[in-house]
């Protein structure tokens, strides 16, 4: 077993990296096969694909192989995504899985959410089928040492969430959250949280919209607010002063042109508007028109990492119960390596006692005395068990046979009697 994984995330590419090998979940089943079925490059395979990070969680012998797959799989150039991949074989690979779970790796230190998405990713592995022993186990020991680690440290106390940063980036633009129209575009978890933040600063409007109205006006009634359909975002983005988008589309949802309109209808009044999308939903050259304030998730950045200083006692306290696992779960993966050798010393001494019990057997069938039987079955069983290494021992040369006296003495417990 080779524990590899093989990615990018928030601290290596900027978010135009990120975008581009990003996995939408209606691709993931499609690629976990790929990658496991098709390309036959990983034994098991597990995506796990965010705003912040797109990594690979995999058992493969070739794991150069599976970077090159990343981007070939996206169409892009393989030379275009290795300045911004990491490769992390065995403990490095657990190491970082227990602290992306943990809440070590995100750009929001403590953060539980991303606890919940590598769940998401073990499962689609499941039900994919490419999650066996090692990967399973993998994910097993990861949410145990997150769940400890959130137990036994205050990593997530005063956390400020990206969805708190976008309230505090709006409040810098605008005198006063509750004078202004907020527009919420998606309706999925992250749009959800964010609105929660926004709502309770009690706006002057608040409205969802989705492709899916129905999902929308669940949001919106969530926070008293409106709803409407995606294809109506044209002619009602001018009305509002915030926007906040996170969707799953794999294409811009709002171009220049459209924000261009918006405006002149605003007559320059200034919008905000928050893309918390992966890949993005807002076109990149908005941000270069003078009356939008444009942010991105690498953009919030800076204010969630304000504060995260009075948490280093629990980052310590946190990178010491991680390293402990790390130790156990690869103690465990070093036992698996010896399963085939015990398997093969066990079927080996079933057949040698197969054979004594059928020599047995007819003997007691001939009418031969049972206790005679008993004695010699045991004899010949003895006889052979102890066979190969005493023989091995006898043929050894002087210095092997140092060697291979003390494994022996190891292996049957004899101490000094050897």
């Amino acid at each position: 077993m080779q524990l590899f994984a093989c990615g990018v995330n928030h601290h290596t590419a900027p978010v135009s990296i990120r975008e581009r090998v990003a996995f939408p979940p209606d691709i993931l089943p499609k690629a976990l096969s790929d990658v496991t079925g098709t390309r036959r490059i990983a034994r098991e395979a597990a995506i796990l694909s965010t705003c912040n990070r797109t990594e690979i969680y995999c058992n493969t012998q070739e794991p150069e192989n599976v970077a090159e797959w990343l981007a070939n799989f996206h169409g892009l150039p393989p030379r275009d995504v290795k300045p911004y991949l990491y490769l992390l074989p065995q403990q490095q690979a657990a190491n970082h899985a227990f602290r992306v779970a943990s809440g070590l790796d995100s750009m929001v230190l403590g953060e539980t959410q991303i606890l919940g998405q590598m769940k998401q990713a073990a499962d689609k592995a499941h039900d994919a089928g490419t999650l066996g022993l090692l990967l399973n186990k993998l994910f097993q020991r990861t949410f145990s040492v997150a769940k400890e680690v959130r137990t036994a440290t205050e990593i997530g106390s005063s956390t400020v969430s990206m969805s708190a940063a976008a309230v505090t980036l709006a409040e810098r633009i605008f005198p006063s959250i509750s004078g202004q129209a907020i527009l919420f575009i998606g309706a999925g978890e992250m749009i959800d949280l964010v609105a929660t933040h926004f709502a309770a600063r009690n706006p002057r409007r608040l409205m969802v919209i989705n492709r899916t109205i129905e999902r929308a006006r669940d949001l919106a009634n969530k926070f008293g607010g409106e709803a409407a359909a995606l294809n109506n975002l044209p002619e009602l983005l001018a009305e509002f002063d915030i926007v906040v988008t996170s969707t799953a589309s794999p294409l811009p949802i709002v171009g220049l042109g459209m924000v261009e309109r918006a405006i002149k209808q605003r007559k320059h009044r200034p919008m905000f508007m928050v893309d918390l999308a992966v890949p993005r939903d807002i076109e990149a050259e908005v941000s270069q028109l003078n009356d939008v304030f444009l942010y991105t998730v690498d953009n919030l950045g800076e204010v969630v990492r304000a504060g995260q200083d009075s948490r280093q006692s629990a980052v310590t306290q946190a990178e010491a119960i991680i390293q402990a696992r790390v130790n156990e779960f690869m103690h465990w993966m070093d036992t698996r390596q010896a399963v085939p050798v015990i398997r093969s010393l066990r079927d080996h001494g079933e057949r040698l006692r197969r054979h004594e019990m059928e020599k047995a057997q007819k003997a007691l069938a001939r009418g031969e005395n049972p206790a005679a039987v008993l004695e010699a079955m045991s004899r010949c069983l003895m006889n052979k068990l102890l066979h190969e290494p005493s023989h091995a021992l006898n043929q050894a040369g002087v210095n092997e046979r140092e060697e291979l006296a003390r494994l022996v003495s190891h292996l049957y417990n004899l101490h000094g009697d050897a």
